[in-house]
This record gives structure tokens, C-alpha cells and sequence, in this order.
């Protein structure tokens, strides 16, 4: 929307406007009238020219009704004000299928609350400014969205896409000036002593590597696919995850007080919180974008030493049956076992005796099970968390992937960095247990379950955006289920169950 249009209808606003309604109706169909406004015709044109700019707060003025041919009527101002401030309170996405993570307290108190002093006050735009910024992170991811916004406004060039890995050292005149331009956009250091020439030097590395540390890939300054794929983001998909964040932040509860456990998908990181505190912080393994982990809610109840491996059947056929036709008897060997139901029995067979060519991965007949060992998928540890999508927390013996930046590589599941220090901290207050015994448990290589006598919650969540401090870290979308986020924010996606209007 033009503003200069904007506020030249709101200057029209006369005295009635002081009367006006408001209103949190839907903006699908009017709703029943709400309290009157009693700010003055001046108050009220501050107050329109607020609403022109909710496009700083990531939201948008066309699903408000808010535009330049309606202005001279002063319901529309009031009820569009009811309708931001809903937003603004409660977030604007009610539930998207399959985010369990996504969390909200709105509530008819709480808008009411809001709505009677924005009818009260002299100064209705002044409420609406205490409505976008109650909490620190808010205010700093505002300020975040006005810049991106700014360099969506200039864009960047592109980077080609494709072909070999951009080597340190390498001479490439179209892909290093490519580069240099992409990077200069939104480097400063690198923008203020740029370079020239088709060599990938010194200046051009560093400059890469801040880059590729600020997205998540690998800090190697190798232009590979996933720094290649995230040097062609669009502007656009970096405002939308900031306007995403903001959103999922509003209507929020309180974090809870006691000790719990979070993994944040997209960060590929563990943390255990006691209050506010962070005590315990790692790297973890999670779903590859094929297998993704699901946003889930549990408690941990057990742990398992020593854990055999019943292979899923998407496992056995994707992962293990192209092992098998390779070498059946290096499968055995790392302790997989194959069963066969014959007769109604389910019989071990020999893997070497199999045509595993001719095996018809979509009538897979197999069973396969990893014996407990130090070749096991799961490790020495397996945390037992019940759910309803057979998600848990575990061990890995390859531990070369905690080196890396994506970590998105496993089937589901969430491996663990340090899985003997989170043995001891979700131990802590079962009687009998220490470090010396949980080492012995382990090196007897003996199967068994043992119950946590303090269960803590467990919450699976999926945050691109992380605001520590004053800093805030983008990372990359991995699942999409941000630009899915954005889309229901577009459909004019309510709160189910809560009163839009505020009556008298």
C-alpha cells in the first residue's frame, strides 16, 4: 500500500471517529460490536498511520481491510486496530497439522484486557506499540525484519548454481566475481576492501566463511551445493522466516520452570533447561529432510544399555537390502541378523545364501535385527521417550557427523553427541546410580531397561530463528515448515474457540 495515499485518507477522519467501534471480529464477516473508542479525530489519525505500518510488525494491512478507499470511514480504523491487535496478542496461526511444537495461551481475558485500554487510551497507536514489543526477543526481531526488509528492497545477484566444488586457491573468473557480488551485498567487511581479479583469495575465503557459519553449512570456504543453495536464497525467504518467528513467539506461554529437555530441529542442538538456566548444551544428529523427525511432546521414562536394533521396514529396504547386495557377509559381520517367516515360524536364514539382486524391495519378506554392540545403529544407549511416531533419543557409533554443520542426516531419531553426560543428568535422583556403575552397565554389554525416576519432559521444536542475548541466528529451513508457516499466516488462519470480540 502507497502510505502517502494512506494517510491522505486518514487525514478525512472527522470527529465521529471518536465513537467509533472496536471490534477483534473475523476478518471473514463483520462481528457484534465491541467498546467505543474515545481517543480525539488527532489521536485517531495517529492512530491510522500506526496501522499503515504493521507491515514492520510482519504483518500485512490487506488482511485487516486497511487501505486507502476505506480510511474516510472511522469503523474501519477502529475495527482494523481490534483485528492487528488480536494478531498482535495471540499470533496470527492458530495450529498447523503435525506441529506439536507450536505453543499458545491465548485466551478472551487476555485480548479483552488489551482491547479495553486500547478504548480507554488517549493514545490507542501508543497500545499498539506495547502489543508488539512484550518480550526483549520481539523487539530484536523487529529490528532484524526491518533490515531484511531493506535488502529485499535492493535484492542481490545470484550465484551459479552447479558444477564442480569452488576450491581456495582456484582461478574462476565468472563464478569469483559471482561470488564477490553476492557477498558484497551483505558483507560489509567484505563490501569495504572487496578485491578484484578471477582468483578465489585470501579475502574472498574469509568472507565465505562468515557466511557459511552464519547459514549452518560447513565453515570450510568450499562453495559446495548447500553453500551454493543457500547463497541463492531469495531476500523474500528471509523476511518470511523473520515474520514466522515473530509470529510463533506471540501468544506464548511462559516457559516452564522446571528442569525439561528441548531439541531444536533446524539448529541441531540438545538443551536441558532448569528454569531459565541452560545446564547441559550438545549437537545432535536429526531426520534427514526424506525422514523427517517429527515435532513431538513426551516424557523420558527409561533407559536401555546395551540396545539391540529391530530394523524399520523403510530401513531394511532403503538402507540395508543395497548393503546386502553388496556384501552380505560385511552385514553379518557388523551384527545384523535376517529372519524369515516360514510356516508360520519366524526362521534365521544365512544372508549369504540369498539372491539379494533379485529381492523386490517393494515385497520385502525379511525381518532384521542389529545384535547390541559396538557396531549397533543405536550405540550403548537408547532414552526411551513414548510417543506415537516411535521417536527416541540414542547413541551413535558415527560420531564423524557431529563434525558437521548439517546435521540432518539420520532416520528419525535423535542421536546424541554425549550420551554418557546425558545418562548421568537424566539419572540424576534414581538411587544407586554413579558414573562408575553406568560404565560398568555398559562395558557388560548385558541388554536391559532401566526406569528414570524423574521423567522430564521432552519437546521436539522446530526454530530457524534463535534470539540469545542480543544477537539473533538464522538457520536454514531445513524441513520447509517455515515457508508453510508464511502461507498459513497468508490464509487468514484464526484461533479456534477464542471470542474475536471484546463485548461490552
Amino acid at each position: 500500500m502507497d502510505r502517502r495515499q494512506f494517510l491522505a485518507g486518514v487525514a478525512a477522519l472527522a470527529a465521529p471517529a471518536a465513537a467509533a467501534p472496536l471490534s477483534s471480529a473475523s476478518a471473514q464477516g463483520p462481528g457484534p460490536a465491541g467498546r467505543t473508542m474515545v481517543a480525539s479525530p488527532e489521536a485517531m489519525r495517529r492512530l491510522a498511520e500506526r496501522l499503515s505500518r504493521v507491515e514492520e510488525d510482519g504483518l500485512d494491512p490487506r488482511w485487516y481491510g486497511l487501505n486507502s478507499q476505506n480510511l474516510q470511514d472511522p469503523a474501519a480504523i477502529a475495527r482494523g486496530t481490534g483485528l492487528v491487535l488480536a494478531d498482535l496478542v495471540q499470533g496470527r496461526v492458530a495450529s498447523i497439522p503435525g506441529r506439536m511444537d507450536l505453543l499458545r495461551e491465548a485466551n478472551a481475558a487476555t485480548l479483552n484486557t488489551w482491547m479495553q485500554q486500547v478504548a480507554d487510551s488517549a493514545e490507542p497507536a501508543e497500545v499498539l506499540d506495547r502489543a508488539s514489543a512484550t518480550t526483549p526477543e520481539l523487539v530484536i526481531l523487529k529490528s532484524a525484519l526491518a533490515a531484511a526488509r531493506a535488502r529485499a528492497l535492493v535484492g542481490w545477484p545470484g550465484f551459479p548454481v552447479g558444477g564442480r566444488v569452488l576450491e581456495p586457491n582456484a582461478t574462476d573468473e565468472t563464478r569469483v566475481n559471482a561470488l564477490r557480488a553476492r557477498l558484497a551485498a551483505t558483507d560489509p567487511v567484505l563490501a569495504a576492501d572487496l578485491g578484484t581479479g578471477p582468483v578465489y583469495d585470501e579475502n574472498l575465503q574469509a568472507a565465505v566463511r562468515r557466511f557459511q557459519a552464519a547459514v549452518g553449512t560447513e565453515a570450510d570456504a568450499r562453495v559446495g551445493l548447500a553453500t551454493m543453495t543457500a547463497l541463492n536464497r531469495s531476500p523474500q525467504s528471509i523476511v518470511n522466516q523473520i515474520r514466522v518467528a515473530m509470529d510463533m513467539r506471540r501468544g506464548a506461554p511462559a516457559r516452564p520452570r522446571d528442569r525439561r529437555i528441548e531439541v531444536n530441529i533446524p539448529d541441531y542442538r540438545l538443551k536441558v533447561y532448569d528454569d531459565a538456566r541452560v545446564i547441559m548444551d550438545m549437537a545432535v544428529v536429526v531426520g534427514s529432510v526424506a525422514r523427517q523427525t517429527p515435532m513431538i511432546q513426551a516424557r523420558l521414562t527409561a533407559v536401555q544399555f546395551n540396545p539391540p536394533w529391530g530394523v524399520p521396514a523403510r530401513n531394511a529396504k532403503e538402507d540395508v537390502l543395497p548393503r546386502l547386495r553388496r556384501d552380505p557377509a560385511a552385514v553379518a559381520a557388523r551384527g545384523f541378523r535376517i529372519f524369515q517367516r516360514i510356516d508360520g515360524e519366524v526362521v534365521e536364514i544365512d544372508p549369504t545364501t540369498v539372491d539379494w539382486h533379485a529381492v523386490n524391495p517393494n515385497r520385502f519378506p525379511y525381518i532384521i535385527r542389529q545384535d547390541a554392540g559396538d557396531a549397533s545403529a543405536l550405540g550403548r544407549l537408547k532414552f526411551i521417550m513414548p510417543n506415537g511416531d516411535d521417536i527416541y533419543m540414542h547413541d551413535t557409533p558415527d560420531r564423524q557427523y557431529f563434525r558437521l554443520a548439517d546435521r540432518a542426516r539420520s532416520s528419525g531419531c535423535i542421536r546424541l553427541e554425549r550420551p554418557m553426560d546425558f545418562l548421568m543428568l537424566v539419572l540424576d535422583g534414581t538411587p544407586g546410580w554413579d558414573r562408575a556403575r553406568a560404565d560398568r552397565v555398559v562395558a557388560g554389554r548385558a541388554t536391559s531397561v532401566n526406569a528414570i525416576r524423574r521423567q522430564l519432559p521432552v519437546r521436539l521444536h522446530y526454530n530457524t530463528i534463535t534470539v540469545e542475548g542480543a544477537d539473533m541466528r538464522i538457520r536454514q529451513d531445513i524441513y520447509g515448515l517455515d515457508a508453510a508457516y508464511a502461507r498459513a499466516m497468508d490464509s487468514r488462519q484464526r484461533m479456534p474457540g477464542v471470542p474475536m470480540a471484546a463485548a461490552l
